[in-house]
């Protein structure tokens, strides 16, 4: 007989707690699996569990209103014709028209192009507002090809191949059948109103040696002047950046699992690929075995959010940043003012992540033109430089105070982690000692 003191509150399963059990019943209920946006939602070993050892007696801090501390970065310097520098080494990453607004694009090209970087395409191809607005403007090449055609590849500053997405390595995207709009629908050459889905890989290539063809193609289409990037979802950092560099790369982009995406499924967005902080070293590790780092440049993505994040990636390896979540919140996603909206939709600020679904009111995810037209592109543009301003800035505060002249001046030995887990991922001494885990001896 068992006894149950009513003095005692009821005690839930840490195993099966309330998200896991109302997953359980909406599976049961409708026999189809969960899709949804807005990247991992589950806490990993991120940049917040690092911090920099700031100068004093045994570093020399650089005097912030004397002293200059360079942001500017060079992308494409092995075998482009034309590299493209930036102001800042922060960079809007890969998202579609489709997936987002035109007013969103053009948003984002407006901000990136006050700040002095560049923005990125994504699947779908390339619209004539993006490229007017974005005077940086790096063309997304996808397993899917949709939009791709030779006259684009020559009108970007850079190509970027999409092998994978930190989100989704080894998986494609989904683009519901109620964003595909008319335009949408031509520019993708796809039925209007019916869902899509996207290869996970490219169709012509199976690995390095086709993916060193493929490569070779594109800079015959643009006679060698556009630097070519490779992004990869993180998976396998090491190899995945050593293979890419053998087969002609002039820049890697390597995005972490905390990455965004506009629709996959949730299974795969929790499951699959590593933290963002555990694919950096690797990935650096691999270009200093090959004696190409700093040669061919590396993008790191995923769950960047401030200058400090800017400065801990740079400091561990990584040349520049990709921000794509975080402008999205800048430019307006999942703003309060919209809260009463977002309530009708079953969410609330913050937590909207039905993306896929094309009713978002702040107009950024949309296709619908009513609600596309709440977003104003020159505001939103405006409150997008005005972030990147402020990371920048951020970056160099910290850099100076590391006694840094330049923002790719911070290294390891400036870091410490606040964990275990940290530790190992970055290969920085735990806090207070001078180990890490996988190093003998304290």
């Amino acid at each position: 007989m068992s006894y149950h003191n009513p003095h005692t509150p009821p005690r839930k399963s840490a195993t099966f707690d309330d998200h896991t059990l109302a997953e359980i019943r909406r599976a049961a209920a409708t026999g189809i699996y969960d899709i949804r946006g807005a990247g991992t939602k589950r806490k990993v070993p991120h940049f917040d569990d690092l911090l920099f050892l700031g100068a004093s007696i045994s570093r020399y801090p650089l005097e912030g209103y004397r002293e200059k501390c360079d942001t500017t970065v060079t992308l494409g310097t092995r075998f482009a014709k034309k590299p493209i520098t930036l102001k800042t080494p922060i960079t809007i990453a890969g998202m579609s028209f489709g997936a987002l607004s035109g007013n969103a694009k053009e948003a984002l090209g407006r901000g990136a192009t006050i700040a002095g970087t560049s923005t990125t395409t994504g699947d779908g191809g390339m619209t004539d507002e993006e490229r007017g607005h974005s005077q940086t403007l790096v063309y997304q090449y996808l397993p899917s090809r949709y939009g791709m055609n030779p006259k684009d590849l020559r009108r970007a500053d850079a190509i970027e191949i999409v092998v994978g997405q930190g989100a989704k390595p080894g998986g494609g995207g989904m683009l519901l059948g109620q964003k595909i709009s008319d335009r949408v629908a031509n520019m993708r050459n796809l039925p209007k109103g019916i869902d899509q889905r996207s290869a996970c890989r490219h169709p012509d290539w199976t690995g390095p040696d086709d993916l060193e063809i493929k490569i070779l193609e594109l800079r015959e289409i643009t006679d060698w002047e556009k630097p070519i990037y490779i992004k990869v979802g993180g998976s396998r950092p090491y190899y995945d950046t050593a293979l890419a560099v053998k087969a002609g790369a002039d820049v890697v982009v390597l995005d972490g699992m905390q990455g965004g995406t506009a629709a996959t499924q949730d299974v795969f967005i929790e499951h699959v690929g590593m933290p963002t902080l555990a694919c950096i070293r690797p990935a650096v590790q691999a270009l200093q075995d090959l004696g190409m780092h700093r040669k061919v440049q590396l993008i790191v993505s995923g769950g960047i959010r401030s200058g400090a994040d800017v400065a801990k990636a740079l400091a561990l390896g990584a040349d520049a940043v990709a921000i794509g979540t975080a402008a999205l919140v800048a430019i307006g996603d999942n703003d309060p003012k919209w809260e009463e909206e977002y309530n009708k939709l079953g969410t609330t600020a913050g937590a909207y992540d039905d993306w896929h679904e094309g009713r978002d009111p702040a107009g950024i995810t949309t296709q619908d033109p009513e609600l596309a037209a709440r977003l104003d592109p020159v505001a939103a543009g405006r409150r997008l430089a005005n972030y990147l301003k402020v990371m920048t800035l951020e970056a160099q505060t910290i850099a100076r105070a590391c006694g840094k002249n330049h923002l790719h001046n911070l290294e390891p030995e400036d870091l410490v982690a606040l964990t275990m887990e940290a530790a190992a991922m970055a290969q920085v001494p735990l806090a207070g000692t001078s180990w890490y885990p996988g190093k003998g001896g304290f």
